[in-house]
């Protein structure tokens, strides 16, 4: 079975595309609104320097005003869901032990049902839970919050107990809209956190909500990741998500929005992404995100947040089913056949003999710090092909312009800079440079000139491959057509109205090797 995009809801017969032409209001379709806020977060300027309690509540206030506002403002506009980034009310590129003055206890809500706000004295040293519980219950939606938080343990009991006696976690919570703590995640896949542990073992959040069903939830890094993120959605049947992040933008092929994007599209969920917003940093990007089409914000000018509301499609099967009197259906997890037969290029077919009598020469360049193997593109239309490994990226290509130079590159391999992890990835990117300066392929840029319709294919391994499409100025693109075939997997794109960037096959990453710790915060 093969996936095709736009994916489609079924509604007793017709069909529903929520393509901006038909939504679910006007269909009668069950649906909620949903807020994102990307937040310029206020730092502490020393984070290595330990600050007591009172110091560090003094300065989570200053953020906590902000997300008050933003959370009426969301109410206000009808938003029944907001999610905060990761990282927003506290900062980051602490040490384990600057980081003590932040941290918060949070009781666990299967075990204990408790609204911060209702009932303030019951639990110390939770003044940051009591003021979202209070967000929350005055504004009558829910709150998706990141913070840092501990968990005392005793290394006699617990063999994975840190010696200092107690867990510290990168922790998303979650509150209703009476209040209450209904869930908490805590982050599995850490990126450069010397101020937190990996939890002792795996964790799959879901909660639920009266007005959309079930939502899942991760943060930040474990995108990349089969667990949780793959199998929260493959495995637990989640179809919304609820994703706090601290995204470092890293072009061509990992912008926050181009791969929230693609993970949306590719696994068929709605993903409600939260980023911070530090310039400075190339930290900006944030949006809400169904199986077809977007709303986000990338603006690499100026520091003021940014609230995001939109109203999307319940995609909960069970919620839908349970609706009264309504027979809805949704597509199961990566469910259509492939349509080959929609594809027309006027091109020779796709093969392995490509070029047979003048190929390109193939050359080297790093991109995202690793060595990809990349081959030319000539001429206004061509079919060509890059190997490493079992792994062969083919394209089909047509475009209008010739004066930008981009190339073909594939990476099959680990990739060891700031982490160990394996890769397959095929990858068409616009070259920063020309031909005579072949290191520009995997240079940052997000503008291009040249309209490019394309056929790519690449001979994965593994089930989950993510496509994505970026078009000139961060504008986000699905493929016509993607999916698995024979050989492999495919995308297809025809009549992009801007110049393309990068189109890019990324398999899933099925786990982090080792545990990394130290360093600064990315994303």
């Amino acid at each position: 079975m093969a996936l095709r995009g736009p994916q489609m809801l079924l509604l007793t017969g017709c069909v529903l595309c929520f393509n901006g032409l038909t939504t679910a209001e006007a269909t009668g379709h069950p649906s909620y609104v949903a807020a994102v806020y990307e937040h310029r977060v206020l730092l502490n300027p020393r984070p290595w320097v330990p600050l007591n309690r009172s110091s560090a509540l003094e300065h989570m206030e200053q953020n906590l005003r902000v997300f008050e506002d933003q959370s009426a403002r969301a109410a206000q506009q009808g938003a029944q869901i907001i999610v905060f980034p990761e990282d927003a009310i506290h900062g980051f590129n602490f040490t384990r032990t600057s980081i003590s003055g932040y941290l918060q206890d949070v009781p666990d809500p299967q075990k204990v049902t408790w609204s911060p706000c209702a009932d303030p004295q019951r639990f110390p040293n939770t003044e940051v839970l009591q003021r979202l519980s209070c967000m929350a219950r005055k504004n009558h939606i829910f709150v998706v919050a990141n913070m840092a938080s501990r968990h005392i343990c005793k290394q006699t009991a617990d063999p994975n107990c840190p010696v200092d006696g107690q867990y510290q976690f990168n922790t998303n919570v979650i509150f209703d809209d009476k209040g209450f703590i209904v869930g908490q995640y805590h982050k599995q896949n850490l990126y450069f956190e010397a101020a937190f542990n990996t939890p002792p073992k795996m964790e799959y959040v879901t909660f639920s909500t009266p007005f959309a069903g079930r939502f899942g939830v991760f943060t930040c890094f474990d995108i990349l990741f089969q667990d949780p993120a793959v199998t929260l959605v493959k495995d637990l049947g989640v179809r919304q998500v609820v994703y706090p992040t601290a995204w470092m933008n890293q072009l061509p092929l990992l912008a926050a929005v181009q791969f929230q994007r693609s993970f949306a599209y590719a696994i068929g969920i709605t993903l409600l992404a939260a980023n911070i917003r530090s310039v400075e940093m190339s930290i900006t990007g944030s949006g809400i995100f169904t199986p077809w089409d977007s709303l986000i914000h990338h603006d690499p000018k100026g520091n003021s947040g940014k609230l995001l509301v939109r109203r999307v499609p319940v995609l909960d099967p069970l919620f839908i089913d349970n609706k009264e009197g309504e027979t809805f259906k949704l597509v199961p997890f990566l469910g259509f056949p492939k349509r080959e037969s929609e594809i027309s290029w006027g091109l020779s077919s796709l093969s392995t003999n490509f070029n047979a009598d003048c190929p390109p020469v193939s050359f080297t360049s790093i991109m995202m710090y690793d060595n990809f193997t990349l081959i030319p593109l000539h001429g206004s239309e061509g079919n060509v092909s890059v190997c490493s490994g079992s792994l062969c990226c083919h394209l089909l290509f047509q475009r209008n312009e010739r004066h930008e130079f981009y190339a073909l590159g594939v990476f099959d391999g680990l990739h060891v800079v700031h982490g160990t992890y394996y890769l397959e990835v095929c990858a068409l990117v616009k070259c920063t440079g020309d031909e005579h300066t072949l290191s520009g392929c995997g240079g940052e840029t997000e503008h291009a000139q040249t309209l490019m319709d394309f056929r790519m294919h690449g001979t994965f391994r593994t089930r989950h491959v993510f496509p994505g499409i970026l078009g000139s100025g961060v504008v986000l693109e699905i493929p016509d057509h993607s999916g698995w075939e024979e050989a492999g997997f495919y995308m297809s794109r025809r009549g992009m109205s801007v110049g393309l960037v990068t189109a890019v096959l990324m398999e899933r990453i099925k786990k982090i090797l080792p545990q990394m710790s130290k360093g600064n915060k990315a994303f």
